[in-house]
């Protein structure tokens, strides 16, 4: 029977994942969609925009032309609103505390981009925990490409058998499989849950609490 190493690295995204950045990312969005555009937009079709990070979306709602500028009012809305509208899922801090004093290396890999993955990552008192943060600007191939995470495992010379994707979002689960990690589903705040129930994922978490349940008993050696 095959060996699966041990769990040497988690990688984690970021929004719905360790953070609720749902609500910021719509209205920082809406906000150059008003200002831009006079209109606003529904959640849908603001994720209809992911994929890149913020420029990226930004080009195709207000033209290339006007990209840099709405992404730089874009940047300030999130970081002005960043304390009335994001916050850290309680117990995110207890999991990286647990997986640190454990020796597991801890990195983020996120869509967003790094403007405001730093944002978030300070405001939360969090980036200390990772020893590498990939965001949306720091690769030419975005999720559901593996990119991000093979840069993690290139950079720390991992197996990825040992390396496990925390994620809320389908694109996780593909790039995870690309990439050959494992793929653990974060279900607490995911919007697209029925789907990432349905994807297959190696695990799933329905809250932070059972996530720090199933380190604690895998790397104890109870599983």
């Amino acid at each position: 029977m095959h060996q699966v190493p041990p769990l040497a690295c988690v990688i984690f995204d970021l929004d719905g994942t360790l953070t609720r950045t749902n609500e910021l990312i719509f209205a920082s969005f809406n906000h150059v969609a008003r200002t831009y555009l006079g209109t606003t937009m529904t959640p849908a079709e603001i994720i209809g925009l992911f994929g890149p990070p913020e420029e990226g979306g930004l080009k195709r709602l207000v033209g290339e032309e006007r990209a840099e500028k709405a992404m730089g009012d874009l940047c300030r809305f999130y970081a002005d609103h960043h304390s009335r509208l994001a916050t850290l899922h309680d117990g995110v801090v207890d999991v990286l505390e647990y997986l640190k004093g454990r020796g597991v290396r801890l990195a983020v890999f996120t869509g967003k981009g790094r403007t405001t993955a730093t944002i978030t990552l300070d405001a939360f008192g969090i980036a200390g925990y990772f020893d590498r943060v990939v965001s949306g600007s720091d690769v030419t191939h975005h999720k559901p490409h593996p990119e991000g995470i093979n840069t993690v495992i290139g950079d720390f010379g991992l197996d990825a058998a040992s390396v496990l994707m925390v994620g809320d979002a389908l694109s996780d689960v593909k790039a995870s499989r690309a990439a050959g990690v494992r793929i653990a589903a974060a279900l607490w705040d995911s919007y697209d849950r029925e789907r990432m129930i349905q994807a297959g994922t190696d695990v799933v978490f329905s809250t932070v609490s059972d996530m720090l349940t199933w380190f604690r008993s895998t790397l104890d050696g109870r599983e």
